[in-house]
């Protein structure tokens, strides 16, 4: 596979001087010798000159910082010069700037079925830059596009390949957003290092269930999220509950039968585990 090859360019300012020099140079010989101008071949050799130091103007450019500049000869790539400032090289070299600077793409939202079947709206921003000018220019249309393309089709991907949200320790869109930003980095890489891309962050921008299924989708999430806090407050009950019984007997409070102590329990557990505050019932009369 080519690859970008880094050549010099003159110094834009020596060679103003040489230029302007020689130009100054050849018009002092002209006035000095005047009879040069009736003759057909020095007037043909003075027109090729002055020609000559017109297209030498066309050597000139200038690359601003973190620019570069691709150089093609009739067809054939002779190489990119870096750097900043005013160079000078061949008048026949035809130039392609490149930036060099990270570029954002703040990709737009894309709606596509996650890896269990639920629509979901989902994007990226990613962060770019030309790492290779020859890959950038020659082995891709547009580099740009591309880019925009190849994120969109890794995006796409990486949604189908997980769960918007996944119990237990299994990887999920929502729940694990570092894991899931480095497998969509990687994915990039991969894609557009033949266009010379060099990815240099990649992270979700934004995630939520499609509109058709966001208001089931919350109910269930409340849903869990009650179910989770009932068992929390059962299992702390029961615990209270075999504490206080636990205590009871070792210091011998009260003794009771088996069915006191189902009641006993029976109202712990409706104190402990009720939504509302229970009204206490006086027993004035006999335990039993």
């Amino acid at each position: 596979m080519n690859k970008e090859r880094q050549i010099r360019a003159l110094p834009g300012g020596l060679m103003f001087l040489v230029i302007f020099g020689l130009m100054g140079f050849n018009a002092y010989q002209w006035i000095q010798h005047k009879e040069w101008f009736e003759s057909p071949m020095m007037v043909g050799l003075g027109f090729v000159v002055a020609i000559t130091f017109l297209i030498s103007w066309s050597g000139f450019f200038i690359n601003q910082p973190n620019y570069a500049t691709a150089m093609v000869l009739f067809g054939q790539y002779k190489g990119t010069v870096r750097g900043d400032g005013w160079f000078w090289t061949n008048p026949f070299y035809s130039k392609q700037k490149v930036s060099l600077r990270a570029q954002t793409l703040n990709g737009q939202t894309l709606k596509v079925n996650d890896h269990v079947g639920n629509p979901v709206e989902i994007a990226a921003v990613i962060v770019w830059r030309v790492e290779d000018t020859y890959r950038a220019l020659f082995d891709v249309e547009h580099y740009a596009e591309y880019v925009a393309m190849q994120s969109e089709t890794a995006l796409r991907h990486l949604a189908t390949s997980y769960p918007y949200d996944a119990e237990d320790h299994e990887l999920s869109l929502m729940r694990n957003p570092d894991e899931i930003s480095k497998f969509l980095l990687q994915e990039l890489v991969d894609r557009l290092d033949r266009a010379g891309i060099d990815v240099l962050e990649a992270r979700l921008s934004h995630l939520a269930y499609a509109q058709e299924i966001a208001g089931v989708m919350l109910r269930k999430q409340q849903a869990a999220a009650i179910i989770a806090a009932r068992q929390r407050i059962v299992e702390g009950a029961v615990t209270m509950v075999q504490m206080a019984l636990e205590h009871i007997e070792r210091d011998k409070v009260v003794e009771m039968d088996m069915e006191r102590k189902a009641q006993m329990v029976s109202n712990l557990l409706v104190v402990l585990c009720g939504e509302s505050n229970a009204q206490p019932v006086l027993n004035t009369g006999s335990v039993y």
